[in-house]
């Protein structure tokens, strides 16, 4: 589901999510490689066109990864190791952007976010198909939501 709809389907994750990574403006970006074992990557994302971005550039490993296997995850930058930030996870598969409009909206949005954007067509422009999401957070608030699109939103028990 692109972003927009799960912004819609599960608002609770969608604007925390949103909020986390406009704020930080790195994620931590999770692909399989090759041989089947994860790779772990900071990454950039942006947000256009209802659609959760993430580039990389030209013929990086991860972006080789998600050409070869579409499966990601999209994890919070944690920088507080008591976890009173919460932890926001988004799971789903990478859709490889190659529409000229879509590519220019991208490139418009890291152009608000950093003044800067990649040449064409010397990059790679993924945007992130949501399957599952999640959110923790410990401490005095903790909490913990989890969604997917057969269960929608639940509640489990905080955490701790």
């Amino acid at each position: 589901m692109r972003w927009d709809a799960f912004e819609r389907a599960c608002p609770e994750i969608g604007e925390l999510a949103r909020a986390r990574f406009e704020r930080d403006q790195l994620v931590m970006l999770g692909t399989i490689r090759r041989d089947g074992s994860p790779r772990v990557s900071p990454n950039e994302c942006d947000f256009g066109e209802g659609r959760l971005f993430v580039s990389m550039m030209w013929r990086s490993r991860k972006a080789l990864d998600l050409q070869r296997d579409p499966r990601v995850v999209v994890h919070s930058v944690t920088t507080d190791k008591a976890g009173t930030d919460g932890d926001v996870k988004i799971y789903g598969h990478a859709v490889d952007e190659r529409d000229p409009e879509l590519r220019a909206a991208f490139r418009e949005a890291i152009r608000r976010r950093i003044d800067w954007a990649p040449d064409e067509p010397e990059y790679h422009c993924f945007s992130v198909d949501v399957r599952s999401a999640g959110y923790v957070r410990f401490g005095d608030r903790a909490e913990a939501l989890t969604w997917d699109q057969d269960r929608g939103l639940r509640r489990l028990p905080p955490p701790g």
